[in-house]
């Protein structure tokens, strides 16, 4: 068997970016990105295709992956977080999609658990495949 690439299936919305990640047949959780906006640094989702991540420790950000060989874009990762305000690109990993603070807009929930348990299944280096 070869090895497991980390799927990300998106639906681009006006306000945001939803998704489900997966790794093998028995790991699901979902993400919450910024929309597309022509892969402008700060304000938009990166574009779908094929990335090499791996794990690492961010000053600000905890436990978290990095994305490598982002066209145009640096310092992009998988984190914790709940809501689109909480990324300037990134994206972020939560246990359900739902309105948390009201604000009419889809949020993640639960994303430090989520991000623990994504990075308990995942090596320390993988294919990230992102596709709409």
């Amino acid at each position: 068997m070869g090895t497991l690439n980390l799927k990300l299936k998106r639906l681009c919305l006006d306000d945001c970016t939803i998704g489900a990640l997966s790794y093998g047949p028995d790991f699901r959780v979902f993400t919450l990105e910024l929309s597309w906006f022509n892969n402008l640094n700060s304000h938009s989702c990166i574009p779908a295709g094929f990335y090499e991540c791996e794990k690492t420790t961010s000053p600000s950000k905890g436990h978290c992956i990095s994305i490598k060989n982002v066209v145009g874009r640096t310092h992009i990762l998988i984190h914790s977080g709940n809501y689109t305000s909480n990324t300037l690109g990134c994206v972020l990993v939560g246990d359900s999609i739902k309105d948390i603070n009201n604000d009419k807009t889809p949020d993640v929930t639960n994303s430090v658990k989520t991000m623990e348990r994504l990075m308990l299944v995942v090596p320390e280096n993988f294919i990230l495949e992102i596709s709409q």
